[in-house]
């Protein structure tokens, strides 16, 4: 019994981490202390054999979708949107290099300079032999946001659970910290965060892990040891299935 409490409960897992969590307490750009909390609690679990892939959002350098609907070009702000993802990959997998954790940063876009291009068989590899794989520049097209991105790279590396990391311990009836009385979902299935409209992911990539019944838990990024619970099985923040 005790080695089973002791056994993650999952093998391989993606983890979505926003840009806006990169911040720290700042409004713009990557706050080196906060990343360090983060990859250190990528490196907990990294230390029980998980193999782990990463995809980083862009919104603490650029929102594409913000730039669109000030007059700029949809397809252009959704570029420069992919370059900050990037950023912030080369960013994390510094400092979890730092750690000694092995780690490929592989990006939709073609940008051999900076990283690998991103081909599904190699990415499977990279993390059967133990690293740690940052998808970058979404899916490589415009439009799609990079929970999409992340949706379909967890169906793409068969990962058992998707976890999205946020500034927020979970799902919620309303933003909590505007309305003190918000309700907090244990659990939801897609089709209520689909009907209710909860903005805690998009549609897109909801309907993505839906049809391909993978679960998602969205948990809370700041709480230390939260990541290390989740892949050991314990009830964290919101868990959509």
């Amino acid at each position: 019994m005790d080695s089973e409490e002791h056994t993650p409960k999952y093998k391989r897992i993606l983890l979505k981490v926003s840009g806006e969590a990169l911040m720290g307490s700042g409004n713009f750009g990557i706050d080196t202390k906060t990343v360090e909390f983060i990859c250190n609690q990528i490196k907990e679990i990294k230390e029980l054999d998980i193999e782990i892939g990463i995809v980083v959002g862009g919104g603490n350098i650029f929102r594409g979708l913000g730039a669109s609907e000030r007059g700029m070009d949809r397809v252009t702000a959704d570029s420069m949107g992919m370059l900050a993802t990037v950023i912030n990959a080369l960013a994390v997998m510094d400092t979890l290099e730092n750690m000694g954790i092995y780690t490929r940063v592989m990006s939709a876009v073609s940008m051999d300079a900076f990283a690998e291009p991103y081909i599904r068989r190699r990415a499977v590899r990279h993390m059967e032999k133990g690293r740690t794989v940052i998808f970058a520049a979404g899916t490589g097209n415009p439009y799609f946001t990079t929970d999409t991105a992340a949706s379909l790279r967890a169906m793409e590396v068969s990962a058992e659970l998707f976890i999205k990391a946020t500034n927020v311990d979970g799902v919620y009836s309303a933003d909590p910290k505007k309305v003190a009385d918000a309700e907090f979902y244990s659990k939801l299935s897609y089709m209520e965060v689909l009907t209710r409209e909860l903005k805690v992911i998009d549609s897109t990539a909801v309907s993505l892990l839906k049809d391909n019944c993978i679960p998602m838990r969205i948990i809370g990024l700041h709480t230390p040891g939260n990541l290390k619970r989740v892949v050991m099985g314990e009830e964290v923040g919101t868990l959509i299935s």
